[in-house]
């Protein structure tokens, strides 16, 4: 049995779904499950709708509720035909009824909470899961609309909720292996789960790949197929280098690494289930069959290269917080983590010296809350607009002269260097520069340690598709020397996965 995930832009259109049958009537000797993501940008328009109902204006967002439906259905059209599209239509418009109701709801209370949100995001995934199973009935494979909330349990932290592995399997195994066992394929929504007493929750943005690898080690699944609109992962991102190609193959902790530090081919927490179940995973392309994509294993060959892949994290905020040496320094480093953690504030990378810290956050996520409180210990001073440029690979400690060849690269390249982190990480080498400076860096930085090789370069119609490589810790152990957030202390505490 294997789990296929199929991302917004695979379902985006008629065409698109119809794509998704062909590849997954090619694996039906497999016993495939499939995970759908909402069609492309739906997920976007129902924050704008709930943001526009929360303020008041209920008729902005029930004019872009019809658009919505208008889309859906004209999809369902185009894929059933007329006729056939009539019997879904009553179970798409169950689902947009109650959508419409909700929106009246919240312009007139005008509080959208994180379990409101979770409530209104669902509808994505449970629209596109139900034309999808349905196109699939048409075009002869035999498949199953499966509710993913009956299935994936996670805990009440809305909009980033934890997994509950033992519930999970459980439901799985009750709702999902009946229908393999009949040779039936179970479609199945990602992102979208509920608690054990049924209220619903989602994984966060992007976490259709986790739901599919959540259903993948809880069905004991012999691969996890990622299908996008991408040739896979790539060596950097191929909008700021044209000469970027596919990596064929890569590790676990090398991919969660590109993941983390800003990968959009993957969530970074996808791959926690598939590594506690060493499930291979594979990021295939489903605009070109032909592509091999990615796979990503538990070892992977040396890299002929000196690196696997180079990414950039952008958005990014640098704080320095800086005690008086005037005053008591002892415990000073305990209490700044001790606030990053009331705030529940992941941060990247930290140095670290006797009265001195600094460390790096995304823009969006530093809560100003945090500033103010660390004012109260310390001078504080935040800079915007930085970025982190990341290096991964297998064994960089036991290649001398690495680090030395990156830095005088970056220097030929006049880019200035803000922060560094070596050390923490067997497979990162990590700094960080202004945004600004990204592109330049990153291409004085790919040529050199991925020279042109004929034939294995990114074309311009995958690169225009293309999005950025980034990367996640070993997982979470070999992060540059920083603090766990509360999030990922939770996943590896309690998902429990095996």
């Amino acid at each position: 049995m294997i789990v296929m995930k199929f991302g917004g832009t695979s379902v985006e259109s008629a065409d698109a779904i119809e794509r998704v049958a062909h590849i997954v009537g090619s694996r039906l000797k497999q016993s495939p499950v499939v995970v759908v993501s909402a069609m492309a940008k739906v997920t976007d328009q129902l924050v704008a709708m709930g943001n526009a109902a929360a303020t008041g204006d209920c008729d902005s967002a029930l004019e872009s509720l019809e658009n919505l439906r208008a889309r859906h259905l004209r999809t369902a059209g185009e894929l059933l035909g007329a006729k056939r599209s009539a019997s879904p239509a009553p179970r798409l418009e169950k689902h947009f009824s109650e959508l419409e109701n909700f929106l009246r709801g919240l312009a007139a209370v005008r509080e959208l909470t994180p379990r409101g949100s979770d409530y209104l995001l669902s509808f994505g995934e449970l629209l596109s899961s139900i034309m999808v199973a349905d196109a699939f009935a048409v075009r002869g494979l035999s498949a199953a609309w499966v509710d993913s909330r009956d299935c994936l349990v996670t805990d009440a932290t809305h909009t980033r909720a934890v997994p509950q592995m033992e519930p999970t399997r459980g439901r799985c195994k009750k709702r999902i292996v009946p229908l393999i066992s009949k040779r039936k394929i179970p479609v199945l929504g990602g992102f979208i789960a509920a608690t054990e007493s049924g209220v619903p929750t989602t994984l966060g943005r992007g976490g259709s790949d986790y739901s599919a690898a959540i259903f993948g080690a809880a069905l004991d699944a012999e691969a996890i197929e990622i299908w996008t609109d991408v040739e896979g992962m790539m060596t950097t991102d191929p909008r700021i280098c044209s000469e970027a190609r596919t990596i064929k193959r890569i590790s676990f902790n090398e991919a969660a690494e590109l993941a983390y530090f800003g990968a959009k081919v993957l969530h970074p927490a996808t791959l926690l289930p598939a590594i506690h179940k060493n499930i291979p995973v594979y990021v295939l392309n489903s605009r070109n069959l032909k592509s091999t994509g990615t796979e990503i294993t538990a070892q992977a060959p040396p890299s002929r290269d000196t690196f696997r892949a180079i990414t950039a994290k952008r958005g990014v905020s640098i704080v320095n917080v800086v005690a008086s040496r005037g005053v008591m320094v002892h415990g000073f480093l305990r209490s700044v983590f001790e606030a990053l953690d009331r705030h529940a504030s992941p941060v990247d990378i930290v140095a670290i010296s006797e009265v001195s810290m600094s460390f790096t956050m995304e823009t969006k996520r530093l809560p100003k809350t945090l500033l103010t409180e660390l004012q109260e210990i310390a001078d504080v001073n935040s800079e915007d607009q930085q970025a982190i440029i990341c290096l991964v690979g297998e064994d960089i400690h036991g290649k001398p002269g690495i680090a030395a060849s990156v830095f005088n690269i970056i220097a030929d390249a006049g880019v200035n260097i803000r922060m560094i982190s070596q050390g923490a990480s067997e497979i990162n080498i990590s700094f960080v520069v202004k945004e600004e400076d990204v592109p330049r860096a990153v291409r004085h930085l790919h040529n050199h340690f991925f020279p042109g090789r004929r034939g294995q370069s990114h074309k311009k119609d995958g690169a225009a598709r293309s999005r950025t490589n980034g990367s996640s810790t070993n997982v979470f152990k070999s992060r540059a020397a920083a603090a766990p957030s509360g999030q990922e202390l939770r996943l590896l505490r309690e998902a429990k996965w095996k």
